[in-house]
């Protein structure tokens, strides 16, 4: 019985390991929300990244964590740094594009829990009195995310704090 139990599991474990590997190579999550600002006020909420704690998610995930900046004060080369508990890992961010007021790129590199590479943009679009503020984060996705999306969405769990930030820029943007 117990032989047969070990080689229910050893199959099924290559099935999840088989159909992950047939999973896509690259992933996009994307959240859009209209905020009653001109992009001019809500542009150096996202350039500045001295200015993401009053807006950011992971900011407030981990209040204590440790934060570094370098490069320009904002904009193209503004660089970020992060090392926290395992609800925010550690990483770096620098801005790689900035043209003002419509749009920011960011190289993303997380070094924990997982490592990753990947880019995230905001896009700003003014539609009368308001702006759509596009934020998009898109990247490789190695194989144990692949394994690990199976259980759980990224774009779902991604998505949500994207969902919270954007609310918090919004709020912040409407003071």
């Amino acid at each position: 019985m117990i032989k047969i139990i070990a080689i229910a599991v050893v199959v099924l474990v290559a099935a999840v390991l088989v159909f992950a590997a047939t999973r896509p190579d690259t992933f996009r999550v994307e959240r859009t929300a209209t905020i009653k600002a001109p992009p001019e006020k809500i542009f150096p909420l996202i350039t500045d990244l001295h200015r993401w704690d009053s807006w950011s998610p992971w900011e407030k995930m981990d209040p204590a964590m440790k934060r570094t900046y370098s490069g320009a004060a904002s904009g193209k080369g503004a660089v970020y740094a992060w090392e926290g508990t395992s609800k925010v890992g550690e990483g770096r961010m620098e801005i790689t594009e900035s043209s003002p007021p419509s749009k920011v790129t960011i190289k993303l590199d997380f070094v924990k829990p997982i490592e990753g590479h990947n880019t995230a943009e905001f896009a700003l679009e003014p539609k009368g009195d308001s702006t759509n503020v596009t934020w998009s984060m898109y990247g490789p996705s190695a194989y144990i995310a692949k394994v690990i999306g199976i259980f759980v969405s990224m774009y779902k769990l991604i998505g949500k704090d994207f969902e919270t930030g954007l609310a918090n820029m919004k709020a912040e943007a409407e003071k």
